[in-house]
């Protein structure tokens, strides 16, 4: 196993990892980048919060790493809605923090770019902080609410300038994002570290195609993935009228799997476009259920609309399109081209007519769609794998930890109540 050299040579070291946005385990990254630490010898604790679904203990002990969650409110009502859900969020982190005692790493995951502040109390008493950074929150802030370069888009941005000054290191998901770190960050190149995200690939196992889950149509469609407002959902919808429409296409049952805060949007847009009999909408399914349609899926959709945030992003639901063999369609952008390279085609950006187009002609060509997805498998298994990004994330640690003078230690009269787990 990955580490166990490390293991028998090296002092049992203590991290902390800080999740606001996602319960763990169902953050996939974070729960690859626990178990990786894991089996490198460190004792891992995670703070995020609590699952309504799942993850919904406020302790657990899950293969030997220990999890802290609160309770937590999602935001509605647009930024003030983010201004609760965050102040929350903050207040229990740092009573939790209090309570996990001193690390010898923190390690807090955005958005948001908030959690330098709680990270302080650990900073303080010999913590090495390093800052994983998920979404660049300034494009995001762009892209989800469309008020231009206003007071609100200048906080963030002071904020994230803010989380790159107190970082000893830096973790980006791909060379975009490290570009960032560099160029806007003001990080020196050798404390940013790319560790890609990737799919388990374990859990994305093809089995036996359904044909029954096609609706009585010749073809499948499959979207996977987070349904809010800069996911391109609605570009999805648009495309496959106009398949219907103006290409003449109907031997198609799509199926979008997934949900978000623009579910219930985007299932009443499917009904005013009228794709209700051919569009199903599952919600949040078992990972059985969503290997069945991605195995039995003939394409599969990347609508993500081209944005400042999309542009430079990597979407997980390309990589894990790629470990199921499929080829995909998408809208032109930087980061999809680096991840799926010709495992995808690629419409102009936000043209959802040649969206249409791309799907049709992948559908009238079986040998080309078997191509592509024998090429994003390889890529997956290759040079996108995990065990890439195992690598990556180990030498950050290693990094973080050079600069590293004295053990951590408790503050004056408190011990941490968990301070020795």
């Amino acid at each position: 196993m990955l580490g166990n050299a490390i293991r028998d040579d090296r002092p049992r070291r203590r991290a902390l990892i800080l999740v606001e946005n996602l319960s763990v385990p169902f953050d996939r990254r974070v729960w690859q980048e626990c178990t990786t630490l894991r089996d490198a010898g460190w004792t891992v604790h995670v703070i995020c919060p609590q699952g309504t679904k799942r993850d919904t203990e406020p302790e657990a002990e899950i293969d030997g790493v220990r999890i802290h969650r609160y309770p937590l409110r999602a935001a509605t009502g647009g930024p003030a809605g983010y201004v609760r859900e965050y102040g929350s969020a903050l207040w229990h982190t740092a009573r939790l923090i209090r309570e996990v005692g001193p690390v010898h790493v923190v390690h807090a995951c955005n958005p948001p770019d908030l959690l330098f502040l709680p990270v302080r109390w650990l900073t303080r008493r010999g913590a090495r902080f390093v800052f994983d950074q998920h979404d660049l929150v300034p494009e995001l802030y762009l892209s989800r609410f469309d008020r231009g370069e206003d007071l609100l888009y200048r906080g963030v941005c002071a904020l994230e300038r803010m989380t790159y000054r107190a970082a000893d290191i830096v973790l980006a998901t791909n060379e975009s994002y490290r570009d960032v770190a560099v160029r806007r960050g003001g990080k020196r190149p050798e404390d940013v570290f790319v560790v890609r995200s990737a799919p388990q690939v374990e859990r994305f196992q093809p089995v036996e195609p359904e044909p029954e889950l096609k609706n009585g149509k010749p073809h499948l469609l499959c979207y996977l993935g987070v349904m809010g407002p800069q996911d391109g959902v609605d570009y999805a919808l648009r495309a496959l009228a106009k398949l219907r429409d103006e290409l003449g296409r109907t031997d198609w049952h799509a199926v979008f799997v997934g949900a978000g805060d623009a579910f219930d949007a985007m299932v009443e847009l499917s009904g005013e476009l009228g794709l209700s009999d051919q569009v199903e909408f599952t919600g949040r399914i078992p990972d059985a259920d969503l290997v069945r349609y991605l195995s039995t899926a003939d394409v599969c959709l990347s609508p993500d609309p081209h944005n400042p945030l999309n542009d430079v992003s990597t979407m997980n639901k390309v990589l894990e399109y790629m470990a199921m063999g499929k080829p995909i369609v998408s809208f032109d952008l930087r980061e999809a081209r680096v991840s799926a390279g010709d495992a995808a085609v690629y419409a102009p950006a936000n043209d959802e007519a040649q969206f249409a187009k791309l799907v049709t002609e992948l559908l009238d060509d079986p040998e080309k769609r078997a191509r592509m997805g024998a090429i994003g498998q390889e890529r997956i298994t290759g040079p996108l794998s995990w065990q890439n990004s195992q690598k990556h994330l180990l030498a950050a640690y290693d990094a973080a930890c050079r600069g590293r003078t004295a053990a951590p230690r408790a503050a004056p009269g408190r011990q941490g109540r968990r301070r020795l787990r």
